[in-house]
């Protein structure tokens, strides 16, 4: 359904050291892996071996986390041509980072920091994109961010804001239902609203994962399984996307292989009814 003519890879999880063994020595029931970028850039040895065999058995996309496409600090232009590299050697079917900054000043914060949504950041970020895109000769895919504060000075909702920067630029989404979920309560909006605002045939995939709720505040930290409202939303965003490519992220407390596949597998049902039934926006 997504207007890039991408396609739909089905379900997948993050490739993780903790599991090389266990996917080099057989087949898991998947059909596809999503490489961070970062691990794969500056490396060679074991962990290339490992992706260079994947890639012969399996699709993959690109996932990274040091674009900083919201800071202020000029693009690293050397960063993306490694990025581009990376992505012809994988043969990735797309290349996804954050709508977030992680530093200014040449200093890296090693997070997601949160963007303020307003008509001065969406020209910011709208220039950066197109430059990104130009570089990487293909649609920059970006995603939604959990995030644990906002910004007074902002005058959309997130959802808007991805809105008019797909509009803008013609970038590609990254809808992470988890993430939904985690902001709006966080920030008491309705997730549902989230979901019905964002445009769907700009969503080429789809993140779920599991969160540490701490009473006051969730926190993103993807060591567990989802939860039943975060499986709610999934099948409301896939009656507006049709199946899509979707993944599940476990990325602390990491289990065997066949547990992390397992709970992945819970998307299959949803993906074949409305593979069935159709779509909201069809």
């Amino acid at each position: 359904m997504n207007r890039f003519g991408l396609p739909d890879l089905g379900i997948g999880i993050g490739l993780r050291t903790v599991h090389f063994g266990e996917i080099l020595a057989g087949k898991p029931a998947l059909d596809w892996f999503e490489v961070l970028s970062e691990n794969f850039l500056d490396t060679g040895g074991r962990p290339l071996h490992v992706l260079d065999r994947v890639v012969e058995r399996f699709p993959v996309a690109l996932h990274g986390v040091s674009l900083s496409i919201g800071s202020t600090d000029a693009l690293d232009r050397a960063y993306l041509q490694k990025l581009k590299a990376l992505a012809k050697r994988t043969r990735a079917r797309w290349v996804s980072d954050h709508l977030c900054w992680t530093g200014v000043l040449g200093r890296n914060t090693h997070d997601l920091l949160p963007l303020p949504y307003d008509r001065a950041t969406l020209r910011h970020v709208t220039r950066r994109v197109k430059q990104v895109q130009d570089v990487l000769e293909r649609p920059l895919v970006l995603e939604n961010p959990s995030t644990y504060l906002a910004y007074a000075r902002s005058t959309m909702t997130e959802w808007e804001f991805l809105t008019a920067l797909c509009d803008a630029t013609g970038c590609a989404l990254l809808l992470d239902v988890n993430n939904v979920y985690v902001s709006s309560f966080n920030h008491g909006f309705d997730p549902r609203q989230y979901i019905d605002g964002i445009p769907a045939d700009r969503v080429v995939q789809v993140h779920l994962a599991g969160h540490t709720h701490h009473g006051t505040h969730i926190l993103d930290t993807h060591d567990g399984p989802a939860i039943s409202e975060v499986w709610k939303l999934f099948a409301r965003l896939c009656a507006r996307t049709g199946p899509v490519s979707t993944l599940y992220e476990w990325d602390a407390s990491i289990p065997k292989l066949a547990a992390v596949v397992r709970e992945a597998a819970k998307a299959r049902p949803f993906l074949t009814a409305v593979a069935a039934t159709g779509t909201d926006d069809a």
